[in-house]
């Protein structure tokens, strides 16, 4: 028989996990486009053929045609064919076609037609069963029909509908092509593939997040809506394989595949039909669609490595109070499309240390610094288009604008939040370090030591993923600045003595009560109640503290010791 398989059902496996295949194989599966069954029930030699059995397989697609001659069919059998018989090689043991239809349907047959009367006389009750639970059409043919009639036709309109798919992706890869080469980037891409497949298209990262999209309103807001797509607005790259899928609450469907270029996953083409169900040549033509994806994802990667040095610097060098005198860097700025004549939060964002080493992959994923900078400069640049970022060797640095004060937090927030999305398609976790407001560019080098060090002390409190605004970290940003860990040591040895001592139980459970204690400002009661101590337990474990640090109780020098001592201990536990 003619075998071909199916774009629409092969999985795709995102980021790392993407499965490796030869590029034989890649163009042969690519090409392997067939009628329906449904359809080939309306050729004209199929006339009089009825539907016995499994209705609900009739929009299987065909990719070739066989017939069954030995009882051992099943090694000859490939997924998505027409498998015809006049039961020749089970006419002396009927009831091997229950067994024998389950077995087909695993194999991904298309469609069971069976020639009766001249072998067989009916068909047994439990086979017809079996095909309805599994949805594999069993055609009853009549007895005039011939079965190299059957083939020729068959094997023609296969033929036929590839050379239809082949035209059809033939043309759309050449006005694809004409929309790179005349200028144009993933934006136009996405209009393109909209105009030619009807409906919302959508052009992501690997982990989903949104570059280009194209389409009616509506449409696009019906996608971005559905359960494809997280609260942040992030395509679920890791649920969606390549092929056709099928969402509740959505009609019609949509279609997936990969943009690759280099051996490098860039992201992912996504294209919906709220109308009709997208088909394997669909798929065709969306793929052919990615490639001159990439060709356009490379070529604005080549031009925005060139720009992002040439910005990069500047800002480095503004950063580092080598920009130039104010007027100068303010103009410089606006040069660059940047907003710095209004107030501002630095922001500081760096990767926490990897989970989990990465899996190695016939197609990789962009470094994770890479992906991180990108996300950083696609989701400021939808909130504050005007707003500095730029991806440095271990951070991001933006330069926020607020419009009030007090609203420096939610700004911070809403990027941070948009940037990781809901943790899926592989994101890294990372800490962020939030600046004092500055209303002016002289005042950013200090900023961006403000946030810079808000990161470093936010992840030592608060662990990954933290948030830090530098105002909120009190003392721990002066503890922050003593680089000698052996000085820091030396005070807590000097204030706590035993009690410091990490690997004691007992002196753990101390400190916690020295801590409450100078929380609640010596108030005994309030103490006994927050620990849940009986008062006189309290007393008893108060008079054992100053036997081992002395009399904290009437000495506030002692108590401040002891209280910057506990935040060194907490600073370092981490």
């Amino acid at each position: 028989g003619l075998g071909m398989g199916n774009v629409a059902n092969d999985a795709l496996r995102t980021g790392v996990d993407l499965p490796a295949q030869s590029s034989a194989s890649r163009v042969t599966e690519r090409l392997m486009q067939g009628p329906t069954v449904r359809e080939l029930l309306d050729l004209a030699v199929m006339s009089g053929v009825k539907v016995v059995a499994g209705a609900g397989g009739l929009d299987r697609e065909v990719h070739g045609a066989n017939v069954m001659e030995v009882p051992d069919i099943l090694p000859w059998v490939k997924p998505h064919e027409l498998l015809l018989t006049t039961g020749y090689p089970l006419r002396d043991d009927v009831q091997r076609l229950v067994g024998l239809t389950a077995d087909l349907a695993e194999v991904g047959l298309s469609a069971l037609a069976i020639k009766l009367h001249r072998y067989l006389d009916e068909l047994p009750a439990a086979m017809l069963a079996e095909a309805d639970a599994r949805d594999l059409p069993v055609l009853l043919m009549p007895d005039g029909i011939g079965f190299d009639d059957v083939l020729t036709a068959v094997l023609t309109s296969i033929l036929n509908r590839q050379a239809a798919v082949l035209h059809r992706s033939e043309a759309a890869h050449k006005a694809l092509i004409a929309v790179v080469l005349e200028g144009g980037g993933l934006g136009e891409v996405a209009q393109q593939v909209a105009a030619m497949l009807g409906g919302p298209t959508f052009v992501t990262t690997a982990d989903g997040r949104v570059l280009a999209e194209a389409g009616d309103p509506d449409a696009l807001t019906a996608a971005v809506e559905s359960s494809c797509f997280d609260p942040s607005g992030r395509f679920r790259t890791e649920e969606a394989r390549r092929g056709v899928h099928q969402v509740a609450g959505l009609p019609g469907s949509h279609a997936v595949v990969p943009v690759v270029a280099g051996r490098v996953d860039h992201g992912r083409l996504v294209t919906f039909n709220l109308c009709r169900p997208l088909g394997s040549g669909d798929v065709h033509v969306l793929e052919r669609a990615a490639t001159v994806a990439a060709l356009a994802v490379t070529k604005s990667l080549a031009v925005a490595a060139v720009e992002a040095k040439y910005r990069g610097d500047f800002l480095r060098d503004v950063l580092d109070g080598r920009g130039g005198g104010p007027d100068r860097v303010r103009t410089h700025f606006g040069s660059l499309g940047w907003d710095v004549r209004r107030p501002m939060v630095v922001v500081v964002a760096a990767l926490d240390a990897a989970e989990r080493t990465e899996r190695p992959s016939d197609v990789a994923l962009r470094p994770a610094q890479e992906r991180f900078s990108a996300a950083w400069e696609t989701v400021v640049g939808r909130l504050d288009p005007r707003a500095p970022v730029v991806g440095f060797a271990q951070e991001v640095v933006a330069l926020m604008g607020v419009s009030d004060p007090g609203d420096a937090g939610a700004v911070v927030q809403r990027v941070v939040r948009e940037v990781s999305g809901d943790g899926g398609g592989g994101r890294r976790a990372f800490a962020t370090g939030v600046s004092r407001v500055v209303t002016d560019v002289v005042g950013l080098p200090d900023a961006y030591e403000q946030a810079s060090r808000a990161v470093h002390v936010g992840r030592q409190l608060h662990g990954p993923s933290a948030i830090a605004h530098f105002d909120e970290l009190g003392v721990f940003r002066l503890l922050s600045l003593i680089k000698d860990p052996a000085e820091l040591q030396g005070f807590v040895d000097e204030v706590l003595g035993p009690l410091g001592d990490p690997r004691d139980p007992e002196a753990s459970d101390l400190r916690r009560t020295l801590a409450a204690l100078l929380d609640t400002n010596l108030n005994v009661a309030q103490t006994a109640r927050q620990l849940h101590f009986h008062y006189n337990t309290l007393r008893y474990r108060i008079v054992k503290l100053e036997r081992i640090v002395g009399p904290f109780t009437s000495d506030p020098h002692l108590r401040l010791d002891l209280s910057l001592a506990l935040r060194v201990l907490q600073l370092r536990a981490r």
